[in-house]
C-alpha cells in the first residue's frame, strides 16, 4: 500500500511520485537519498504549498525537522544522526522534469491530449492512479528521426542564409525595405504581451518596448548564445528559420513510431506535424490516381502530355484554368499513368481531375484520412489545399495496408497499478480502396524511383537499395518552393517529411534549391539508411508485400529510357 502511494501522490512542482520527486528536488534517484532529504520528501506531503521548499525553505526545514524527531522517536535514527541531519540545510539540488529532457516532446504533447480525454471518460486520474501507460514511439526509430532532422536542417538553413545574404528573405516582390520592416512589426503585434498592452491603451509604450534591446538567448545551429537585441531584431532572427516535421508510422497497426514536431522543442514547440497545416503539391496527386485506377483505369493507359485548359464555373463565373508541368517541359504525346506519377506531370493529374471530378476527388481525399478542409477546385490534385503531416501519411498507410486505412495510435496499452490492462490499442478502421488498386499504387510509388526523370531518383544517393530493397514514395513542391514534402513507403514503415518556413515568404527561389528532392527527401533518404544500419532494429530491405489476389490490370510497362545524342553524334 505504502509502494503505490508513494507512486502516485503529488509532491508539489509538478512531481507525482517518488521517482519523479527525488529527481526533481534532489536530482537523484530514491535509492540515493540520504535521511534528511527522505524525511523533507515526507514532510512536504503534509501540504506541498506550505512546506514548498522553494518558496517556503524555513517551513519546509521545520516539518523535515519534526519527521526527523520521528524517526529518532522510532529508533530509525540515532540520536547522534538526528543531530546532524537537523542542522544540514535542504540541499536542493533543483531539476525539474521536463518534457524537452525526453524523446519525442510533440508526440507526448499529442499522447498527453489522449490520454486526459481517455483517463476521463473512463473514471481515471492520470497522474495519481498509477497507471503504466505504453505508447507506441520506438525510441531508437525517433533518435534516427531527430539525428536526420538536425543534419540536413542545419545544411538547409546555411543554404538559405546564403541564398539571401545582402537581402531581405521575407520582403514580398514589389515591397519596399521599410514594407518589409512594417511586416515584422505586424507580425509582433499579433502577438499577446503587444496585445495586453493596446488594451490598456499604451500603443505608444509597445513601439517603444518593440525597440528596446534585451539579452536573450536565440536558437542557432552554432549553438544558443545570450544576444543583445531588441523585440523587432528577435523576429527578424526567427522568421528566416527553416523548420521541419517528420512522421513514421507501422500501416498496418496505426503504431506511431516517430514524432518529430520541429528543430528544437526549446525555442519552437510548435507542432509541424499536428498543428500546422501547408501545401501539400504533388503528394497530393496519388488520391488523384487512386480515384483513376477504383474508377478501372489502370497504370498502363495512356493520356497526353502537353498543355491543356480546364474551363469551369465558380458562383455563377466562366473560369479557365492552364496548369503548366513544373518543367514545363512536356512529351506533346501520350504517356502512360505509370510514367504520368514517376514524373509529376500537372498535365496528367489535370486530365483526370478534369474526367472524374473534382468533388470525387475531394471525396477521395477524405475517405482516405483527410480532415483539413479541401476545397473542390480543379487545382485540388495538385495539392492546392493545406493540410498536415499526421493526415497525408495516415492516408499513404493505407496503400501498404492492401487498401485499408487505419487510424494512427499514440498509445499501445494502458495497465493498471495491479498490472492488469485496460486498454489496448484498437484503432478505426476502414476500407478505402480495393486490394488491387492498393497493390498498383505500391507499383506507382516504385516507379518514382525507376523512371527516367521520375522525382524520387535522388533516394538513389543513399544506401538504400540492394537486396531486392523496393522503396518508393511522392515529392510535393508548393508554390514558390514555400514547402517541400516527401512521402516513403517501404514494406514496413511511411514516412512523411516536410521543410519549410513558417513564414510563407520566407523561402528558396530556385528549384535547384527550392524543389522537395532537395530539402524534403534527403532528410527522409538520411533517416530510411539510418534504419537500415540500425542491426537491433527490425526493420530491414526487402520487397514489398506480394498481392494476396489476383491482379487483373496490367501494370509492368517501364517507358524506356531516351538517351538524347550528343551535338557530335550522327
Amino acid at each position: 500500500i505504502l509502494t503505490m502511494y508513494l507512486n502516485t501522490v503529488d509532491f508539489g512542482n509538478s512531481a507525482y511520485g517518488i521517482r519523479t520527486a527525488s529527481k526533481t528536488y534532489f536530482n537523484k534517484k530514491p535509492s540515493q537519498l540520504n535521511h534528511a532529504e527522505s524525511a523533507m520528501l515526507v514532510g512536504l506531503l503534509k501540504a506541498t504549498s506550505t512546506y514548498n521548499p522553494m518558496l517556503h525553505p524555513e517551513k519546509c526545514r521545520e516539518r523535515r525537522n519534526t519527521v526527523l524527531g520521528q524517526l529518532r522517536k522510532y529508533k530509525y535514527i540515532t540520536e547522534l544522526e538526528y543531530k546532524y541531519f537537523i542542522k544540514r540545510p535542504l540541499g536542493l539540488n533543483v531539476k525539474p522534469e521536463k518534457v524537452t529532457e525526453k524523446f519525442a516532446p510533440h508526440f507526448k504533447n499529442s499522447a498527453i491530449k489522449f490520454l486526459t480525454e481517455w483517463c476521463s471518460k473512463n473514471n481515471y486520474d492520470l497522474y495519481t492512479d498509477g497507471l503504466k501507460i505504453y505508447t507506441t514511439i520506438d525510441s531508437r526509430l525517433q533518435k534516427h528521426a531527430e539525428d536526420a532532422i538536425a543534419k540536413k536542417m542545419q545544411q538547409l538553413q546555411q543554404r538559405l542564409n546564403a541564398h539571401w545574404a545582402g537581402k531581405i528573405s521575407w520582403q514580398a516582390p514589389n515591397e519596399t525595405p521599410e514594407q518589409a520592416e512594417q511586416y515584422i512589426i505586424n507580425q509582433i503585434k499579433k502577438n499577446a504581451p503587444y496585445d495586453s498592452l493596446i488594451k490598456l491603451g499604451k500603443d505608444s509604450i509597445a513601439l517603444q518596448k518593440m525597440r528596446e534591446k534585451r539579452k536573450v538567448k536565440l536558437f542557432s545551429w552554432e549553438g544558443t548564445s545570450d544576444s543583445l537585441v531588441s523585440a523587432i531584431d528577435s523576429a527578424k532572427h526567427y522568421i528566416q528559420i527553416l523548420q521541419a516535421g517528420l512522421l513514421t508510422l507501422d500501416p498496418r497497426t496505426g503504431f506511431i513510431k516517430s514524432w518529430v514536431g520541429g528543430i528544437n522543442y526549446d525555442f519552437f514547440s510548435y507542432d509541424h506535424v499536428f498543428q500546422a497545416r501547408r501545401q501539400p503539391g504533388s503528394t497530393f496527386k496519388p488520391f488523384v490516381y487512386t480515384e483513376a485506377l477504383e474508377r478501372g483505369m489502370s497504370p498502363c493507359d495512356k493520356l497526353l502530355d502537353q498543355p491543356v485548359t480546364i474551363e469551369y464555373e465558380e458562383n455563377g463565373e466562366r473560369k479557365a484554368w492552364t496548369p503548366n508541368n513544373s518543367n514545363h517541359e512536356y512529351a506533346y504525346d501520350n504517356i502512360t499513368l505509370r510514367k504520368g506519377m514517376a514524373t509529376s506531370k500537372n498535365t496528367i493529374t489535370a486530365r483526370l481531375t478534369e474526367k472524374y471530378g473534382w468533388d470525387a476527388i475531394q471525396k477521395r481525399a477524405k475517405d482516405m484520412g483527410i480532415t483539413s478542409p479541401i476545397k473542390s477546385v480543379p487545382s485540388i490534385g495538385l495539392g492546392s489545399s493545406e493540410v498536415s503531416i499526421i493526415e497525408m501519411v495516415g492516408a499513404y498507410s493505407a496503400f501498404m495496408n492492401e487498401g485499408t486505412w487505419t487510424e494512427p495510435q499514440y498509445i499501445a496499452e494502458i495497465k493498471n497499478r495491479h498490472g492488469e490492462t485496460i486498454y489496448k490499442a484498437t484503432p478505426k478502421t476502414r476500407r478505402v480502396m480495393s486490394e488491387e488498386t492498393a497493390f498498383l499504387m505500391t507499383e506507382m510509388f516504385k516507379a518514382t524511383v525507376q523512371e527516367q526523370g521520375a522525382t524520387s531518383q535522388a533516394l538513389w544517393e543513399f544506401d538504400l537499395f540492394g537486396e531486392d530493397n523496393e522503396i518508393g514514395g511522392k515529392t510535393g513542391t508548393s508554390s514558390n518552393y514555400a514547402d517541400g514534402w516527401y512521402i516513403g513507403v517501404t514494406k514496413d514503415l511511411v514516412t512523411g517529411v516536410w521543410v519549410g518556413a513558417d513564414d510563407h515568404r520566407v523561402r528558396f527561389r530556385t528549384p535547384e534549391l527550392g524543389e522537395a528532392s532537395q530539402t524534403a527527401l534527403p532528410v527522409y533518404g538520411i533517416f530510411m539508411e539510418n534504419v537500415y544500419k540500425d542491426a537491433k532494429l527490425p526493420y530491414k530491405k526487402g520487397k514489398y508485400p506480394a498481392p494476396k489476389i489476383k491482379i487483373n490490370k496490367d501494370y509492368n510497362c517501364p517507358t524506356p529510357y531516351y538517351f538524347a545524342p550528343k551535338k557530335n553524334d550522327e
